[in-house]
């Protein structure tokens, strides 16, 4: 055993907990996104045929058929080679477990003889009589591609085995790859990534101006776009070509950038890049793989589900206003790991030379928020509830404290009139921004910022006052389920001394809500794959399970459901409610209870999330907005992860099947000292 030093996210302490030397790799196992690859037909079938094809042209010209498969995973590819007539394969597998169980699975299926499982990078790998390659390969097998294709470091490692562990000529299973874009506007894509004027009851709130010009956050924002209503954007151009990688040739992973001039649809602000890809299996591109959205399909069309390869959105630099008919160039600039973009007119003087170095935070707000905490801080509706509480609770006369990770709240607090205004931030990073938007609004002398822990704040700081109302969203960039942002909680118990004695808090309290569900597709991830595509891969359902079952309670997961449909087969139930007017208990809080089925289904777990209580009236949910017909179908918050709980009956599915449940028990027990909820979930007849 070990202890493990880890920040309690809703303490704030640093906890020391026992753990077996071997939890971050079985939490590695158990996170990993193998069953959900597995479970992708689509792609498993084309790259059999991919596959097939490539074999019977080394065969027909009188070649043995050598492979190379990098990334193998499982080794599923390899054993699929073998079957399409393959002489030999060499399958690389950096992540050792995963190699260990590769090999073990290889000789299950009997091709322990003729597929070697190498564990390490590709890079390091030999060949020659001493080497880990006897022979170098004639046939190239990778699926190296993440939701951006080059995002793991996929051109690297072609480029190295091309030179290195190739003959001189070779198939590659893909073939090609093909990078699309389309140029959009949308209020919703856009303000994920900045941050819009707030309107308040006499003024504006304006973002500072370094924060409109920063380009942003240097990762691309992965998303199932197949969950984004066609009425939440525009499209300015048509689906353009960007570039094509062709894997039958020497791969370079130099940067290079690429132009495209399109004539715009429509008249705009171009503010958005949607990007996919596809990969061709075979030369005569007759085996296709893509991975475009869903509204793309024809009606009826089956769409395959990934969640190991979504969508692109890009955000450029700076919107840009065009008019219908007019040409534009839309630049993409790709180095050895990541794509970005720019747009420009023609017409117009030489692009920015620092567009062609990849975008970097220069406001420090890309670096404290993530995208969805920008949608909710751009979410006017819901500061507009914000504001009609503020306005039940605050006087002239109120001392005001906020406490929440960069919160727009204080001046809100200030706009309905308080008289005094504190804000608590937890980093130099956070007041600094802070600091930004209050100068850029000129509230620098009427909210102060105070860059303390909650614990640490004395009566000097608030000028010898008590204070009149303690208020937050609450949101925490430490946290990662609903119930973490309880921080508030453990924030307003260490201010108490600090509290006047008819104190407002608000959110007044918060209670955590639990629904059972059936999941489209998201169940795919945490199911067993068994027997794929007629190979017997058990083995690795095992490892992931005994990865699963490591600790002795389960846990919830993050997940944005709107990006996941699912459907409600029990009435959505409040199980624990945390009152933020008293301080943080000393004793465990239970609750116990059973969901009852109100819908047939095939239950695959229950979600859990947190319901704000502004006031006695205003009410705030981060979690189910509604169920939108007699189905069930679930509508989410969208800008913040619901906790997800699967069933380990996907593990261990009975005689009987989910239909014949009535109902699902639950325990939950949510322990002070930690700062965490134990929870167990039972289907029950």
């Amino acid at each position: 055993m070990v202890f493990c030093g880890r920040v309690n996210p809703i303490t704030g302490s640093l906890d020391w907990i026992e753990e077996d030397e071997n939890y971050d790799y079985h939490q590695e196992i158990a996170r990993s996104s193998y069953a959900d690859m597995l479970h992708d037909k689509d792609r498993n079938e084309k790259y059999y045929q991919g596959i097939c094809s490539a074999v019977k042209r080394v065969k027909d010209r009188g070649e043995e058929a050598i492979v190379l498969d990098i990334g193998t995973g499982t080794g599923l590819l390899s054993m699929m080679a073998l079957t399409a007539g393959a002489d030999y394969c060499y399958a690389i597998e950096v992540f050792k477990p995963m190699a260990d169980a590769a090999v073990q699975i290889v000789k299950a299926n009997g091709f322990g003889d003729k597929i070697k499982v190498i564990n390490k990078h590709s890079t390091e790998v030999t060949v020659g009589p001493d080497g880990d390659m006897m022979q170098k390969a004639n046939i190239l097998i990778t699926e190296l591609f993440d939701t951006e294709l080059i995002g793991e470091g996929a051109l690297p490692s072609y480029e190295h085995a091309q030179l290195n562990l190739m003959q001189e000529r070779w198939e590659a299973v893909p073939h090609r790859a093909t990078v699309y874009a389309q140029v959009v506007e949308s209020h919703r894509l856009w303000s994920w990534n900045k941050l819009l004027p707030m309107q308040l009851d006499c003024r504006t709130i304006q973002p500072p101006p370094e924060m409109q010009s920063c380009p942003g956050a240097p990762s691309v924002c992965d998303v199932q776009l197949s969950q984004l209503n066609p009425g939440d954007f525009r499209p300015l151009s048509d689906i353009l070509v960007i570039f094509r990688v062709d894997f039958s040739k020497q791969v370079s992973s130099s940067s290079v950038s690429h132009n495209v001039r399109f004539t715009s649809l429509a008249g705009g602000s171009a503010q958005v890049v949607l990007s996919w890809w596809d990969i061709d299996m075979d030369p005569e591109a007759t085996i296709n793989c893509s991975m475009k959205p869903g509204w793309l399909y024809p009606a009826l069309h089956p769409v395959p589900w990934r969640d190991h390869w979504m969508q692109c959105v890009y955000f450029l630099p700076e919107e840009l206003k065009v008019t219908q008919e007019e040409e534009i160039c839309l630049t993409a600039y790709q180095d050895d790991y990541c794509v970005w973009y720019n747009l420009t007119k023609p017409s117009s003087s030489a692009a920015d030379k620092s567009s062609s170095e990849s975008p970097a935070c220069r406001c420090g707000a890309h670096i404290m928020w993530n995208r969805a905490r920008f949608g909710e801080l751009n979410d006017q509706s819901r500061m507009d509830k914000y504001k009609e509480a503020l306005k039940m609770i605050l006087t002239p006369s109120s001392l005001c404290l906020c406490v929440s990770d960069g919160s727009l709240l204080p001046m809100l607090a200030h706009s309905v009139g308080a008289s005094q205004v504190f804000t608590l931030e937890s980093s130099a990073m956070a007041q600094q921004l802070m600091d930004k938007i209050l100068q850029t609004n000129h509230l620098k002398d009427s909210i102060h910022i105070l860059q303390k822990s909650p614990d640490k704040v004395t009566a000097a700081d608030l000028g010898e006052r008590k204070l009149d109302a303690l208020i937050g969203e609450p949101f925490f960039t430490t946290s990662l389920l609903p119930w973490h942002n309880l921080c508030f909680w453990y924030s307003r118990t260490a201010l108490s001394d600090n509290l006047a004695e008819d104190c407002a808090v608000l959110p007044m309290s918060a209670s955590l809500y639990v629904l059972a569900v059936e999941f489209k597709d998201l169940w795919r991830i945490r199911s067993p794959c068994g027997n794929c595509e007629g190979f017997d891969v058990s083995i690795m359902d095992e490892m992931i399970k005994k990865s699963l079952d490591f600790r002795e309670s389960r846990e919830a997961e993050p997940h944005p459901l709107w990006e996941y449909p699912c459907r409600a087969l029990s009435d959505p139930t409040k199980v624990i409610t945390f009152d933020f007017r008293e301080k943080v208990p000393t004793e465990d809080m239970k609750a116990e209870g059973s969901l009852n089925l109100v819908r047939s289904g095939l239950c695959h777990g229950v979600v859990l999330w947190m319901e704000y209580q502004l006031t006695e009236d205003i009410a705030i949910s981060t979690g189910l907005l509604q169920v939108t017909d007699e189905t069930g179908n679930c509508q989410w918050y969208p800008h913040r992860k619901q906790g997800v709980y699967f069933f380990s009956s996907l593990w261990n599915p009975g005689p009987s099947t989910a239909d014949s449940h009535s109902a699902v028990t639950y325990h939950l027990t949510f322990k002070p000292q930690m700062g965490d909820i134990q929870m167990s979930f039972i289907p029950t007849s």
